[in-house]
């Protein structure tokens, strides 16, 4: 295979299971590099763990993944992490700033300190996500949109080929959530690829270019006008979709708003 075709994320029969449990059977899945792509799928799909499975963060009990075409260990430099902000521990005491360089350390090694050229390009990262003001400011006291753009600035420090997102729009505001599109839509003008774990059914054909639905087994991935379709919704989601007509501008706005899926329906309990 050549260069200009290697996929930037391939993934081949990869099984997960707890407790003789699976989580994920069997998930073949290839992402083409510069793409924005959103796994998706019902609460106990699998979502999380085929990120933490690809990132050797949990245990497979059979598959392989490839990063660029090589053995993620092999990768590990060309591949960033933004992990869920519930995961993370945000009593521990350290600045903005300091958070932010650690991004560094995968280059640096953890004997090295991070230094002027370090410190210029965390500024610098900050500042893209608007968080140039907080540099000093414990993350402890930060609300949960900064804390996510801090994450988000620390992922950009480490200048990765591949990034891997998991809920990042998660419990932030409209203003955030806007900075963190804008930021993924920069990320893929500059060839890079992301894989987010997502939840919005309503956001997907705005945020994304490809998707994958995911329930234990991938049910579909591609080009969101391929995948996103009604019956790879059904399937993924367990006939939990109630399915609409697509709305012309005169047909009366639906009851429950915030649960609409644009032009696919909504999701019920």
């Amino acid at each position: 295979m050549s260069e200009a075709r290697t996929a930037a994320v391939e993934v081949t029969d990869l099984t997960v299971a707890y407790r003789d449990r699976p989580v994920l059977w069997d998930v073949d899945l290839e992402v083409p590099a510069g793409k924005l792509m959103a796994v998706m799928g019902p609460n106990g799909a699998g979502k999380t763990t085929l990120i933490k499975a690809i990132l050797g963060l949990v245990n497979a009990a059979a598959g392989r993944v490839l990063i660029h075409g090589r053995p993620y260990g092999e990768q590990r430099r060309l591949v960033g992490y933004v992990p869920q902000r519930g995961s993370v521990d945000w009593d521990f005491p350290t600045t903005v700033l300091d958070l932010v360089m650690m991004g560094r350390y995968g280059e640096l090694g953890w004997l090295r300190r991070p230094g002027r050229r370090e410190r210029d390009a965390a500024l610098a990262a900050l500042a893209k996500v608007g968080m140039a003001d907080f540099i000093d400011r414990q993350i402890s006291q930060l609300s949960g949109g900064q804390q996510q753009r801090v994450f988000l600035a620390r992922a950009l420090l480490q200048d990765a080929q591949v990034y891997f997102m998991d809920e990042p729009f998660q419990g932030v505001d409209a203003r955030t959530e806007r900075a963190i599109v804008d930021l993924l839509k920069e990320l893929r003008s500059l060839g890079r690829t992301v894989v987010v774990v997502h939840h919005d059914l309503q956001t997907v054909t705005e945020y994304f270019d490809w998707v994958t639905l995911l329930n234990v087994r991938r049910i579909a991935s591609g080009p969101v006008a391929e995948v996103f379709t009604d019956e790879n919704l059904r399937l993924a989601y367990g006939g939990r979709v109630e399915f609409l007509q697509r709305q012309t501008p005169a047909d009366p706005p639906p009851d429950d708003d915030d649960a609409h899926v644009r032009g696919f329906g909504r999701i019920r309990p």
